[in-house]
């Protein structure tokens, strides 16, 4: 935890914020702080700054925050993901919000099980849950739209079209002629199929729809690889 991400539940005054469970176990076992610390903190969607620590007790921590910094801009990029399977999927959420990820799609895909999607880690107070860790770790504020879609084909042909306007679009695909461009100037779309990759009906709706099919070389990565990989190989700012 680089930095609390305070939630309005978490301001008992507009300059005081309560720190409690995880954030405040942290603070005793992690950071060892004292009364009158300071330690980084940010609003949800809002500036980061500073918390002066004025009561720490066994069951919370009281806080007067100077919040007076911008939060890192976010990356011009739309990832469409297929669903991955429930044990790294709190990674990969993770990992996005730590590289900045602010407008994430998640799809289904022919080679993604249906039981994935009865998945606890959807529910939103877990999808808040993983994400607040990726945000805090990098220092960041600004919470991701998470979007789901749980049928493929209506996903491409009526949404992804107009997601597409203005951006480049990017379908990750071992075995293509083109390789993964790097250091992008411009917004863009990026699709990550599941383990085992789309299948080639997909792969062909997701080109007709504007995807143009990019390569990382031989080499075949589980999901949770790919995601930062490519990311970072697309965008300066995760580098």
């Amino acid at each position: 935890m680089n930095l609390a991400l305070l939630f309005d539940d978490d301001f008992i005054a507009p300059d005081r914020a309560r720190l409690t469970h995880r954030r405040l176990d942290h603070l005793h076992s992690v950071l060892k702080v004292s009364e009158g610390d300071l330690i980084p903190v940010a609003r949800v969607n809002g500036k980061l700054g500073e918390g002066r620590i004025v009561s720490l007790s066994s069951d919370c921590a009281e806080i007067v925050v100077d919040l007076d910094q911008q939060p890192p801009p976010p990356l011009p990029l739309t990832l469409v993901l297929a669903m991955p399977r429930p044990k790294m999927f709190r990674r990969v959420l993770q990992t996005c919000a730590s590289l900045g990820v602010k407008d994430l799609w998640l799809i289904h895909s022919r080679k993604v099980e249906k039981s994935y999607w009865q998945t606890p880690w959807l529910s939103d107070e877990h999808l808040t849950e993983n994400l607040t860790l990726g945000l805090e770790q990098a220092r960041d504020s600004r919470m991701p739209r998470v979007q789901i879609r749980k049928r493929f084909k209506p996903f491409v042909e009526d949404e992804l079209p107009g997601l597409l306007n203005g951006k480049q679009g990017l379908v990750a695909h071992p075995g293509t002629a083109t390789p993964c461009p790097v250091h992008l100037q411009e917004p863009a779309l990026l699709c990550i199929g599941p383990e085992g990759g789309f299948i080639p009906y997909e792969v062909e709706k997701l080109a007709e729809a504007g995807c143009v099919q990019v390569h990382l070389g031989p080499r075949i990565l589980r999901v949770e690889t790919a995601v930062p990989a490519i990311i970072s190989r697309l965008f300066d700012a995760c580098g």
